[in-house]
């Protein structure tokens, strides 16, 4: 069995797109002491803007969390938990794409 070069393309890109918005999740909580959540778009100003880049490549690992707490506390419906997993999964590939694109420039 073998695996095609572009479905080993794709979940490198997966496996790297979670794997940096956990990173850059953590990474803001530990140098602001604040929650990376999607509220940070809400504050206005040079705040909200300088926060562009860190929602938007942590927004899978964001959706995730989110959605796993929201299935305990709230008991939300399964659907919803499997539309918001594929969203985020999407979201992930697309990250990780862009993050081994600039990786790749920087290393040529």
């Amino acid at each position: 069995m073998t695996i095609q070069p572009s479905a080993l393309e794709a979940l490198q890109s997966l496996l790297i797109g979670f794997a940096f918005a956990g990173l850059l999740a953590s990474a803001f909580e530990l140098f602001t002491a604040q929650r990376a959540d999607f509220k940070l778009l809400e504050m206005g100003g040079l705040a909200a803007v300088a926060s562009v880049p860190v929602v938007v490549f942590s927004a899978p690992f964001l959706i995730l969390r989110n959605t796993v707490r929201g299935r305990q506390i709230e008991g939300r419906p399964f659907m919803f938990v499997m539309l918001a997993s594929m969203t985020a999964a999407v979201w992930g590939m697309a990250s990780g794409r862009v993050v081994l694109d600039l990786l790749h420039m920087l290393g040529a």
